[in-house]
């Protein structure tokens, strides 16, 4: 083996450490560092070597791997320094080890071929990433969890990019959008909406959530499917931020996520309804007789026998019960309200 390959590496012989910056430097790093011989004994270690073993340096020094580590790590870690000294050359390694408290730790970094005044040695320099590695564990498992939730509750939802692409999406909404889930990937959202007047409302909201000024809303739209039938939905917006490292910071919006929490019937057309319209179905619904619509909104009876003509075709609905129960179906009023009022309404106690 050429010993070119190997880097003398500076020692306490060589100086003070006032004299010796890159021992005082190597000794203080906050990366644990060490320097074995080919037998296994330390020669030299930094205080962050020693305090992953719940010691000192001064007890490290002149060791063994033995009388730090157990059996089956002392073989493998000596097979490693084998390794890197036959090669030559800088190995990367993680590594798994007994910590002071009898718990298992992780390490990252490399071993490398040096000389220690006369002698052929390995070093190695190590960063501790067990903490790291056991949150990155938990991350892994929450969105895992999260995964087997969105793809097994039934809900419709999707995750939008701030341009209002899909970037995520569970199995129920492609199915009913009757799509194969790669397919909804990367669409524009608009592409899966109906061209209703509830489309502002909902740009509207989703402004506000993208630029911080809200961080929900919930909004009313029609989704129209792979073959043009369409459902009239109730949705949940939630803004989706970056965790700032600064909390002294606003953190930024990365994306919404958009959950459905009422889909009405599927239906080849909604009907496009006026404003009068809705809030006759909303009045027929609480109960009231044709002269109770004419007063409540200031029509005359045969404007108001007009509308009801009006919406038994539009609606495909012979008799008056069956324009409620049609106008529930489709969602036009809401299921989850009482006295009735239109599902698009802005406020609970409104009748459209």
């Amino acid at each position: 083996m050429d010993e070119a390959n190997y880097k003398a590496l500076p020692t306490e012989t060589d100086g003070a450490p006032d004299r010796n910056p890159y021992a005082a430097l190597a000794d203080l790093a906050p990366a644990a560092a060490f320097v074995r011989d080919v037998t296994g004994r330390y020669v030299w270690a930094n205080h962050a070597y020693a305090h992953l073993y719940g010691t000192t340096r001064d007890a490290v020094i002149g060791r063994h791997l033995a009388d730090l580590d157990e059996p089956a790590d002392v073989a493998r870690f000596l097979t490693l320094d084998q390794e890197v000294m036959t090669g030559g050359r800088p190995v990367r390694h993680t590594l798994t080890y007994q910590r002071s408290d009898g718990c298992s730790g992780q390490a990252a970094g490399y071993r490398f071929p040096v000389l220690w005044g006369a002698a052929r040695c390995v070093a190695g320099i190590y960063v501790d990433v067990t903490d790291y590695s056991q949150v990155l564990d938990q991350r892994h498992r929450a969105e895992a969890d999260l995964r087997t939730l969105r793809d097994h509750s039934g809900l419709a939802c999707v995750r939008l990019t701030r341009d209002g692409r899909v970037s995520e999406a569970g199995i129920a909404v492609a199915e009913v959008l009757r799509v194969r889930l790669s397919d909804l990937i990367g669409l524009p959202a608009d592409t899966l909406l109906a061209e209703t007047s509830e489309r502002a409302t909902l740009h509207r909201a989703w402004d506000d959530l993208i630029t911080g000024r809200r961080r929900s809303a919930r909004v009313s739209a029609v989704l129209v499917d792979a073959e043009g039938w369409q459902r009239r939905a109730r949705i949940r917006l939630s803004a989706v931020c970056d965790t700032a490292p600064d909390m002294s910071k606003v953190s930024r919006v990365s994306g919404i996520w958009a959950v459905v929490t009422h889909l009405g019937l599927r239906d080849q057309a909604q009907p496009s309804l006026t404003a009068a319209q809705v809030r006759i179905l909303a009045l027929l619904a609480a109960g009231g007789s044709n002269a109770d619509v004419a007063e409540e909104l200031h029509l005359s009876r045969q404007t108001v026998d007009y509308h009801l003509s009006r919406l038994r075709d539009l609606l495909g609905a012979a008799t008056r019960p069956a324009l409620v129960a049609r106008a529930y179906v489709l969602g036009i009023l809401s299921a989850q309200d009482w006295p009735p009022r239109s599902a698009t309404a802005a406020r609970p106690s409104s009748l459209v």
